[in-house]
């Protein structure tokens, strides 16, 4: 049961984040130029976050999309924490925690 929430939040959670990052609204593009990316980073971001999701979503490539995102979430941390924006490592360490628990699962 944990484990099939797990995956479900991590699905939902990647896909959401990704669509938010892909449409690369104004605030979104200032925020990546803000850390030093390119504006339109937000749309490789949220196409990997999407990936990740559907890759999650699906049994045979679960532990690859696992990985990517904790790639992702790898990279957001050293942003952030780069970059000295604290508030954001609450939501990446639940992420960070909910990929753990899927993989000790899986």
């Amino acid at each position: 049961m944990i484990h099939t929430l797990s995956i479900w939040f991590l699905v939902v959670g990647f896909f959401g984040a990704g669509v938010f990052n892909a449409i690369n609204t104004p605030a979104t593009q200032s925020g990546f130029a803000r850390w030093g990316y390119p504006r339109w980073w937000g749309r490789v971001t949220g196409g990997l976050e999407m990936m990740s999701a559907v890759l999650i979503a699906l049994p045979v490539s679960r532990l690859i999309g696992l990985v990517l995102g904790a790639v992702i979430i790898a990279a957001a941390v050293l942003t952030v924490l780069r970059h000295r924006e604290f508030a954001h490592l609450v939501p990446l360490g639940v992420f960070a925690s909910v990929i753990a628990l899927a993989g000790m699962s899986s």
